[in-house]
């Protein structure tokens, strides 16, 4: 397998942070501050949306530090205090920004099946791509297998939700990990209504479907 050179700590569901070198980066950091001890005053710090899952006005008053660069959809920044606004950069889908010398694309994040379409509307809600050191990093957010997601190239780690009726199903996202083919995937964001969906199927259907992808599973309700 492939070599990375980034550091990856889940913290819980959709929360999780990455390190390459100095540079420190955290994703929809919600709930206890204490999750977040060795990352405070992180780099940079994205949310995907607005579902309190993903973001907490509090939580990002607590890990904000005066060089932090808070990067999010503009239905976050609605929703947003005056003190969060600092240093704000809000992305829509498709936009392609640098900051502190990682490429960030913001990558439509979004429901396909009709009976889901409230809960994560095409436009509103941003995975995305950050690039750094040469190594390629997608956080999906909330999101089915989209021709967006489908379509990604060369990407390094992946990070894909499964969790029915919000996102998708094990054997979909499955089908999705396949058809874009990241070098490592890790299934995240995988509780729902019914409990924890089965990673373990995941990682066997990704591996039938092909070998080189490797699936990593980790804890991410500890």
């Amino acid at each position: 397998m492939t070599q990375i050179s980034i550091t990856i700590t889940p913290i819980a569901h959709a929360s999780l942070a990455l390190q390459w070198g100095n540079t420190v980066v955290v994703a929809d950091p919600v709930g206890d501050t204490e999750l977040y001890s060795a990352f405070t005053e992180p780099n940079i710090i994205f949310v995907t949306h607005e579902h309190a899952d993903h973001f907490s006005t509090s939580t990002l008053e607590a890990l904000m530090g005066s060089s932090t660069t808070l990067v999010v959809p503009q239905s976050v920044a609605d929703k947003l205090p005056a003190n969060l606004k600092t240093n704000l950069v809000v992305m829509k889908n498709g936009d392609t920004k640098e900051i502190g010398g990682v490429s960030i694309t913001a990558v439509p994040a979004y429901n396909l099946h009709q009976e889901a379409l409230q809960f994560h509307p095409k436009g509103r809600d941003n995975g995305y791509v950050l690039e750094a050191q040469g190594e390629r990093v997608y956080i999906a957010g909330d999101t089915e297998g989209t021709t967006e997601m489908r379509a990604l190239k060369n990407i390094d780690i992946a990070f894909v939700p499964m969790n029915l009726p919000y996102t998708m199903s094990v054997n979909d996202a499955a089908d999705a990990v396949l058809a874009f083919k990241p070098k490592h995937v890790y299934p995240y964001h995988y509780r729902g209504p019914e409990g924890l969906s089965d990673t373990e199927k995941f990682k066997k259907l990704v591996q039938a479907g092909d070998s080189s992808i490797e699936v990593i599973l980790q804890d991410w309700y500890k």
